[in-house]
């Protein structure tokens, strides 16, 4: 790890979690921290409670498809979803620039309100604080969020019971909000416009719960995207998962973006996708479910876990070879969440 802070810290990818085990994890350790689920599950009198918290600083705050507000409350409503928690309540804080525009936080602000009541969930306290001009680039949010848990999930966010043979499903296109937010912030055009996928995914992933609980786990793919997502699942669970290129949904214009940019879509983040890994026979039931849902409308297996213990990830591409995935080390769009 080296000495200083750079922008590939925040990249999701191996440099991040290298700080993460080596920094954080080294010093706060506990039987929550060290199980790396987007939500720790806690024992309380009531039962079991999911808790998580995340901090968006994504630039530009205003983009196609949403904005940081609504992407505050989308991030940490599935945060909780994918662990197996039901999301109930947020706590929002803001960190405001001095000079920034009321009407802009108040834009942001009813985006954030419009899509907790959606969410189905209550913003139930917070803070605010503002810092001279120049010390901050108009605003941040921190958001925690607390679910609760029927026991039967609770494996779920740790992949224990991934097996050989779990076919793995995606719930839609890949890295519309990675290149939203690039379209955005280099101006852009598109003949058919990019819009970020940032969307609460929790109704839909109760109704795929309530027919199939047999769900062995599931990860909303942010920053990193699918192919980090898919790394993490290898490398805890020791399996070897193929993914399948032909079957990975990319719209057109994300495709031609990450080309002439030299980006993997395959890395690039999402705020609107699951994957979901769940048993074979249970795959056809979860695509119809997922498919009855307008944020699921073109879900598709993209891979399975394979019955060999060499925790790595195989691309078959398009071509018929095949490619390691491996975790990246550094970010290819810094701020994009």
């Amino acid at each position: 790890m080296n000495n200083i802070i750079t922008l590939n810290h925040g990249s999701g990818g191996k440099v991040t979690h290298d700080l993460i085990s080596n920094l954080f994890v080294k010093h706060f350790n506990n039987k929550y921290l060290s199980a790396s689920t987007d939500s720790s599950i806690i024992d309380c009198e009531e039962g079991q409670m999911a808790f998580t918290s995340d901090g968006y600083v994504v630039d530009p705050i205003f983009f196609p498809g949403g904005d940081i507000g609504k992407l505050a409350v989308c991030g940490t409503v599935n945060d909780l979803a994918v662990s197996g928690a039901t999301p109930k309540y947020l706590s929002s804080s803001f960190i405001l620039e001095e000079g920034f525009s009321i009407n802009d936080l108040e834009t942001i602000v009813k985006s954030m309100a419009e899509e907790a009541k959606k969410a189905g969930v209550s913003i139930i306290t917070g803070d605010t604080k503002v810092v001279p001009k120049g010390k901050c680039d108009k605003i941040f949010i921190t958001t925690s969020g607390v679910g609760f848990i029927k026991p039967k999930f609770m494996a779920i966010g740790e992949g224990s019971k991934v097996k050989s043979g779990n076919k793995l499903i995606i719930n839609g296109t890949l890295g519309d909000h990675a290149i939203a937010i690039l379209s955005s912030r280099e101006s852009l055009s598109f003949e058919t416009p990019v819009k970020s996928d940032c969307a609460s995914l929790n109704h839909m992933i109760k109704k795929v719960m309530d027919v199939c609980p047999e769900v062995a786990f599931m990860r909303d793919a942010t920053r990193g995207g699918l192919a980090t997502v898919v790394c993490e699942l290898a490398s805890k669970t020791g399996y070897g998962i193929t993914l399948y290129e032909n079957k990975i949904p990319i719209n057109d214009s994300v495709m031609a973006i990450c080309e002439l940019f030299g980006f993997d879509p395959l890395f690039q983040a999402n705020e609107g996708k699951v994957l979901m890994v769940v048993p074979d026979e249970e795959a056809d039931k979860v695509i119809a479910v997922l498919k009855s849902d307008k944020l699921g409308i073109n879900a598709v297996i993209v891979g399975e876990v394979t019955g060999e213990k060499t925790g790595k990830v195989i691309l078959e591409t398009i071509t018929g070879g095949k490619r390691l995935i491996d975790m990246p080390a550094g970010a290819q769009l810094p701020r994009i969440c």
